[in-house]
């Protein structure tokens, strides 16, 4: 009697917590009682080879012995094939006998998985779940995580890990930037020098290295258990100092490179240079080959044009394709570029400085990602809507995580903010019938040295509102609900590795930003 009421009141004290599901589900009902499984489950499925009852038996019931069967009957927990639920929805009932999921495929059972690990009891002797009914799908068909791998190198367990927290939130884009003047870091085998030399230009601490191609295909085949998609960034014509280091000819005037230890410089792919134009569209050949991803995408931003208005060769390469100006020289060239990936059947993904600067027509294998607010407001996604582009909404306020609560180092006080204002102040969330609205995305940028030990302090807990406005469906909670929702989850993410950093800016913390 004393073991049952000692059992009752640890799952009564936990199962409040445990009811919060983040991202929010469409839906959510519970009735206050509990299925407990025993040691061992049987759990019936379509397919018993999926990953998603692999996450089941590791994150949800790892003390139990799984029994996998194809068929439902007497199954402990039951998955369930309905092909009327759209891509990636899922229902789930917790009840006293058992659990049931159903979906029209992978990607639903795995969501529902990852909410079965947030409604996860720990009684101390084992696992309980809370009854529960759950309708859930998504926002948004477009949500993405970006790190930048380009300033700061981080270990492949680094980025399997922040693939995992990916996937928990329900997102289903990793956009991995892999070269920035600081470091060029995906292997080519074509051009060696680009790794050998220019995955070690940078002398800050965690900012030598680079991805061989081995690793990036066990990055990518990790990535898609978790039904995540990987798409590579390969930035151009700026931000190019490392690559240049490497092979200065492609380069306008081939001189000495300067890598800069933040920003960037005007010393940026020749765009007048047929011998460019053909190194970078090899570089393609080899991305392509590595990453299946129906998007690659081609930077396209802070690509000042000094050194092209005095270039022999990008002037000549205007009056040859009577354009206006170097402006319309990187138009051409984004369409060239975009034309290429076209011809392989992908889709080529820019920054919004693509639209803003030249009239050159695009190929409508076009994505534009919006992202300098601050600069620029609206005007990027104003323009992709004129040309009927899908839009990636992406704003530096407030879906920049590198930005801090607080100044620190290069961000002065008007490049902070915090919690609240990602929630109720976000300009990149935006209505899900906004045309040409493809979705939406949040970056890390490791500007100023943002190293490992601080990448979770950057993402959490802001990157948790930002999940929300992704996937929930339907209005946003109020602020306070949703902090509540927030704070009361603390316990569990950091059980699962994440460690949460400051959220709001009035909070006393000692955490370093």
């Amino acid at each position: 009697m004393k073991y049952t009421l000692l059992l009752f009141f640890i799952l009564h004290a936990i199962s409040s917590a445990a009811q919060i599901v983040i991202p929010s589900p469409q839906e959510i009902r519970s009735d206050g009682s509990t299925f407990c499984p025993g040691k061992t489950v049987t759990v019936s499925a379509p397919d018993t080879s999926t990953f998603y009852l692999t996450l089941l038996e590791k994150e949800v019931l790892p003390t139990a012995i799984l029994h996998k069967s194809r068929f439902a009957a007497q199954a402990d927990i039951r998955f369930t094939d309905d092909r009327t639920l759209l891509p990636e929805a899922y229902t789930l009932r917790v009840s006293p006998d058992g659990i049931e999921v159903r979906a029209s495929g992978k990607e639903g059972f795995f969501y529902a998985v990852q909410t079965l690990r947030q409604l996860a009891l720990d009684t101390g002797s084992g696992v309980a779940f809370p009854c529960t009914a759950i309708t859930d799908r998504l926002r948004l068909s477009f949500r993405a995580g970006m790190l930048d791998s380009g300033r700061q190198y981080q270990r492949v367990a680094t980025i399997k890990k922040f693939i995992d927290m990916l996937a928990m939130l329900k997102m289903n884009y990793f956009h991995w930037h892999l070269t920035d003047g600081l470091g060029w870091r995906i292997e080519i085998k074509r051009y060696p020098e680009l790794t050998a030399k220019g995955a070690f230009v940078a002398t800050g601490a965690e900012q030598q290295g680079f991805y061989t191609q081995d690793e990036i295909r066990e990055i990518v085949r990790y990535a898609a258990d978790r039904c995540i998609t990987v798409i590579p960034e390969i930035d151009m014509p700026g931000h190019a100092e490392a690559a240049l280091s490497a092979y200065p000819e492609l380069s306008c005037f081939q001189d000495s490179v300067i890598v800069p230890e933040t920003g960037f410089t005007s010393t940026i792919f020749c765009a007048g240079k047929l011998a460019t134009i053909a190194f970078l569209k090899q570089v393609v050949d080899e991305v392509c080959g590595l990453f299946p991803s129906p998007y690659i995408h081609l930077g396209g931003d802070e690509a000042p044009k000094d050194k092209w208005n005095e270039c022999p060769d990008c002037q000549q390469a205007i009056r040859d394709k009577q354009l206006s100006d170097s402006e319309d020289l990187q138009a051409w060239f984004t369409a060239e570029m975009a034309g290429y990936l076209k011809e392989k059947g992908r889709k080529a993904v820019f920054w919004g400085d693509v639209v803003r600067h030249g009239n050159y027509p695009l190929p409508d294998n076009v994505v534009i990602q919006w992202w300098n607010w601050r600069g620029a407001g609206d005007r990027a996604l104003k323009e992709a809507q004129k040309r009927n582009l899908p839009v990636i909404c992406n704003t530096n306020y407030y879906t920049y995580l590198n930005f801090p609560l607080h100044p620190w180092k290069g961000y002065e006080v008007n490049r902070t903010f915090d919690i609240r204002d990602v929630y109720l102040a976000n300009p990149s969330y935006l209505p899900a019938d906004t045309p040409c609205l493809l979705g939406m995305s949040c970056s890390l940028w490791c500007d100023y040295g943002v190293t490992e030990n601080m990448l979770d302090g950057r993402l959490f807990p802001r990157i948790l509102a930002l999940a929300e406005q992704m996937w929930h469906p339907g209005e946003l909670k109020h602020f306070d609900a949703f902090y509540n929702d927030v704070q009361q989850k603390k316990n569990w993410f950091e059980k699962q590795g994440f460690v949460y950093g400051p959220a709001l800016k009035n909070e006393n913390t000692n955490h370093p930003e």
